[in-house]
């Protein structure tokens, strides 16, 4: 009698803990969903980096343009933005994107941080609540540093250290950040990945 009762016990656990890893499982995939959905300095602030990065900006109007493009928009009023300090902040960036060592990078990142960015605050000016790391009023060239330094460390942070480089291809040096699923990106650009293929199967049969 004590066996089959022992055998419907086991189930019982076994079917409670299972559901249990499952409901928590659930609520962890919807905590990093929300995480995600509440940071505006994740893919958009990356994107411009890399934009900005693999075409510099030819003024400062050009800068403006660009960025109220991607959605940063200009409020300086009859002052344009301090391109030479843009410029200078994207020689730094570009010095992450090249480092080898997570560490480094990390090193690199920070320092980058620590000038940038200030206490994280919320705010709702485009009539939702979000956090931004840097203080409310300041020149345009401080909040697209802060901008490309926040988003370029949770983008890091949140999908992986090594998901920023510089494009494989033979004669490209473009950069990417690197998005995809599996996190393997080595090309800027698909026609890049396309044109590495070919050169590589041509060597092959030469070979």
């Amino acid at each position: 009698m004590t066996t089959p009762s022992l055998v419907v016990w086991l189930e019982r656990v076994c079917q409670k803990w299972s559901c249990w890893w499952w409901w928590l499982a659930v609520m962890a995939s919807s905590w990093c969903n929300a995480f995600v959905q509440l940071n505006p300095y994740g893919q958009d602030a990356i994107e411009l980096a890399v934009d900005l990065a693999n075409s510099r900006p030819a003024s400062a109007d050009d800068l403006v343009e660009r960025c109220e493009a991607a959605g940063v928009v200009f409020e300086g009023g009859t002052s344009a933005p301090d391109l030479d300090e843009v410029l200078e902040f994207l020689d730094r960036w570009g010095e992450v994107v090249d480092a080898e060592l997570p560490e480094r990078r990390a090193e690199l990142l920070n320092a980058l941080l620590a000038e940038s960015t200030a206490h994280p605050r919320l705010t709702a000016h485009t009539g939702s609540w979000h956090i931004h790391y840097r203080d409310t009023v300041i020149p345009f060239a401080r909040k697209l540093r802060a901008l490309i330094s926040s988003g370029t460390a949770l983008h890091l942070a949140g999908r992986g250290m090594h998901r920023l480089g510089r494009c494989a291809a033979d004669g490209c040096d473009r950069v990417f950040a690197d998005t995809s699923r599996n996190g393997r990106q080595r090309y800027c650009s698909p026609a890049c990945a396309n044109r590495d293929a070919v050169r590589r199967h041509r060597a092959r049969q030469v070979a």
